[in-house]
């Protein structure tokens, strides 16, 4: 999962304890699942495989996952990622596509000799170090209208920028605290493992305990019942890494200084430059990429692991996203690069609030729709209106009102049926977000053939580009615009009000959140992609 950009202090500790208890709330493969027969507002996979494909034989389909990396080794996954039919592992470029060995996809954040980008700053950190000095001492009323464009996006990044990082730098310490007040809970309360009770009961000594006893109750009551049981160990491991979450952003996310493509080896400035790279499609850390493989496509009915939405599907691993901000070059070579070997579906789920290069992108994914591929995008994880705050890239093509025809743009619906179906941090619009998937306890793969459950919008990208693999499978004949239309017509109608995410008191219909106002719905889409053929 992509951590929200807009941190705060229960955020990494809440995201660990979904992970230790999402399996105890949400019901078993519920994305799958059917709303009539199982009353969660799953996509209603299970239910087309019985009822509509049970019997039809469909067409491989290449998925392109753009992401920041997937372990194409995994017992769940090795079976459905995608293969070079023309490339052999010789350390030549034997298709002659200009990348040598990319067996299953390319990593365009590595360098030749083998090593990968782990960490890399922001956009906003680039961009604000980019025109820093440029405008930091001009005087703004001289600048011309071109120039003062660039002077207030400068100015807006400045204070993002210094907001980040002065916030990163807190919470830094403020984790600090807590490991040590946790610590110090840890050894009087003397049990390994712990129930509510045992905190509430709790009687702090000092600020750092005060802090740490409040955090946890308010983390534990968001996704254990009072007798659940947790591990001291786990619940630490989780206060540790929300301690390195904020340590990285200090020390690369916000880093000025930091120049990661002394790693890559490329002429950054050179926007056409598209040969660089390596082979290395899991990279450093691969868990969300193998967790969105996953719920696309992981073998279904194999007696391990979990079912992904769609088969007849090959994931073509394509590495652009490092802890930080992916870049715009590389995201253009992305998708140029899936467009050019077959995938005819790709799937981006991340998302960044700044773009330094928002036309190289568009004119590839220009280039992708030529070929017929369609997009499908995560909105993002700030529960903010898509309208008012941009997250990149986004399906309006710069300086214009046009709209990618072959782009579907995805918010996050959660399992609990209620006012609580939309995520409360997913990004939501009226008119720029089509549709929400399920996006919240997404049991997955993980790197080394192990899984677990991740919420975020990236989940509902995968579980929508599944779907769309499935209309694209046993009804090649449709295009990608003809799928889009298919997938937004065919939803689950949300009639009901739901809390607008970020907003514990608004509730609106899920018209106002997106523009179909309902769930994606896989039964629904073949049936009216059979209409389509006929």
């Amino acid at each position: 999962m992509q951590i929200k950009k807009n941190s705060s202090l229960l955020l990494v500790l809440q995201f660990s304890i979904s992970i230790l208890y999402a399996q105890k709330t949400a019901p078993n493969n519920w994305f799958n699942l059917d709303y009539k027969k199982d009353k969660v507002y799953g996509v209603s996979a299970e239910k087309a495989y019985s009822e509509i494909i049970k019997d039809k034989k469909g067409k491989t389909v290449i998925v392109a996952v753009i992401d920041g990396g997937t372990d194409p080794l995994h017992e769940d996954l090795k079976d459905i990622i995608w293969v070079n039919p023309k490339e052999v592992l010789n350390g030549m470029d034997d298709d002659g596509n200009g990348y040598i060995d990319d067996i299953h996809g390319w990593n365009f954040i590595g360098g030749k000799d083998g090593q990968n980008v782990d960490h890399d700053n922001l956009e906003v950190t680039r961009v604000y170090a980019t025109l820093k000095s440029k405008y930091d001492q001009v005087d703004s009323n001289k600048l011309s209208a071109t120039d003062k464009t660039e002077y207030y996006k400068y100015v807006r990044a400045r204070k993002v920028y210094f907001k980040g990082k002065q916030e990163g730098s807190m919470y830094f310490n403020l984790y600090g605290n807590l490991i040590k007040g946790t610590e110090i809970m840890r050894k009087n309360i003397g049990k390994e493992k712990i129930v509510m009770a045992d905190i509430n009961n709790y009687k702090p000594q000092n600020e750092n305990e005060m802090m740490a006893q409040k955090v946890i109750q308010q983390s534990f009551s968001k996704k254990i019942s009072p007798t659940d049981t947790v591990p001291f160990n786990a619940m630490l491991s989780g206060i540790v890494d929300g301690q390195k979450h904020f340590d990285n952003q200090v020390k690369y996310n916000y880093n000025i200084e930091l120049n990661t493509r002394e790693i890559v080896g490329d002429n950054y400035a050179d926007v056409n430059e598209k040969y660089y790279g390596n082979k290395d499609v899991k990279g450093p850390e691969a868990n969300h990429g193998t967790h969105v493989a996953g719920i696309i496509a992981a073998v279904r009915n194999n007696n391990i692991g979990m079912n992904g939405v769609a088969q007849n599907v090959k994931i073509m691993i394509v590495r652009v996203v490092p802890d930080g901000d992916e870049r715009d070059k590389d995201v253009a070579n992305a998708i140029r690069y899936a467009a050019d070997n077959g995938a005819t579906i790709i799937n981006m789920s991340f998302g960044k609030s700044f773009s330094y290069n928002k036309k190289a992108v568009d004119d590839a994914v220009k280039y992708a729709a030529s070929k017929d591929v369609l997009f499908v995008h995560a909105a993002g994880n700030d529960s903010k209106n898509s309208e008012e705050e941009d997250n990149f890239p986004t399906p309006i093509y710069e300086n214009t009102t046009e709209r990618v025809p072959g782009w579907i743009e995805v918010g996050a619906s959660s399992w609990m049926t209620g006012k609580n179906l939309a995520a409360e941090f997913s990004n939501y619009s009226k008119n720029i977000v089509d549709v929400f998937a399920p996006g919240v306890d997404i049991y997955s793969t993980l790197p080394n053939s192990t899984y677990g459950s991740y919420d975020g919008t990236s989940m509902a990208s995968p579980v929508t580009a599944g779907v769309a693999a499935l209309v694209r499978s046993y009804y090649p004949e449709l295009n990608a615009v003809q799928v889009r239309e298919i997938i937004l017509k065919s939803v689950t109608p949300i009639k009901k009000k739901v809390l607008v995410p970020g907003n514990k008191k608004r509730k609106v219909k899920l018209k106002e959140l997106c523009s179909t106002g309902g769930i994606v719905n896989a039964y629904e889409a073949l049936k009216l992609a059979e209409s389509y053929k006929k």
